[in-house]
């Protein structure tokens, strides 16, 4: 009996460490947020991976893991994490402005192929939203015109139908611009497959092998589009148009 009591304590003993040990993932969030107000970037770095690691994400937990792994000049990691906070709150103030003091401590300097004006504008207003946010967009804006629509076919009186009227036509207008832009936004994501070097210099080759010529040379930060797969090899670009391929362990998918 003293024995099969002493084993009941001993469980309740290890249950408890457990549950004190475990924590959710807002739990580690505020954990993670702690450790780096008191300065404790290595900590805050493993409670905001503890959370991406339980399944959950948010663009404040990316954004926070890129923080602190800025305040301990890791490059990539840091860049890395505050494009993969854009992706999920893309006109964020602070998140675009963190991303491009990140984006000084790289070593490649590319200059990006010119756009033209229009093309500029638009992909601004792309990217004002996901592509979630742009769907959302377009059933709010579609609700307002079936409500604008009824309210005019149930009014009375010629200026309030006219006023109706025309509030229909601008939401319908607005709905279509909208679903274009979702449409264009989850075309444009699946086209696109981002990654960033994470090798502190990687050897770009002009074929998927090693014994291929050198095409060019990158660096921990630099931001890449994958174009094609083969092997442990990945056909990439960057921002200036010239292409080769790097091997798969030296960047990271976003």
């Amino acid at each position: 009996m003293k024995k099969a009591i002493q084993h009941i304590v001993m469980a309740v003993f290890m249950i408890s460490v457990f549950q004190l040990q475990a924590q959710n993932p807002e739990q580690s969030f505020e954990t993670g947020n702690k450790h780096y107000a008191d300065g404790q970037f290595q900590e805050a770095i493993d409670a905001y991976q503890k959370v991406l690691d339980s399944g959950k994400e948010s663009a404040a937990v990316y954004y926070n893991l890129a923080n602190a792994h800025y305040k301990l000049n890791n490059v990539a990691p840091s860049i890395y994490y505050y494009e993969k906070a854009k992706l999920l709150a893309p006109a964020d103030p602070d998140i675009k402005n963190n991303a491009a003091f990140a984006s000084k401590m790289k070593i490649d300097a590319i200059t990006p192929l010119p756009e033209n004006t229009i093309k500029k504008y638009y992909n601004n207003i792309l990217n004002l939203l996901t592509t979630d946010g742009w769907a959302y967009t377009t059933v709010i804006l579609a609700m307002f015109f079936v409500a604008f629509f009824l309210a005019y076919y149930f009014s009375y009186g010629t200026g309030r139908k006219r006023v109706f009227f025309a509030a229909t036509f601008v939401a319908l207008l607005l709905a279509g611009l909208s679903l274009m832009f979702a449409y264009n936004a989850f075309a444009k994501a699946e086209k696109d497959n981002p990654a960033i070097v994470f090798a502190t210099e990687s050897t770009v080759k002009s074929e998927p092998n090693l014994a291929s010529t050198e095409a060019f040379i990158l660096h921990e930060g630099t931001k890449v589009l994958i174009l094609e797969t083969v092997k442990n090899w990945k056909r990439i670009q960057i921002a200036d148009g010239k292409s080769g391929w790097i091997p798969t362990t030296d960047i990271k998918e976003l």
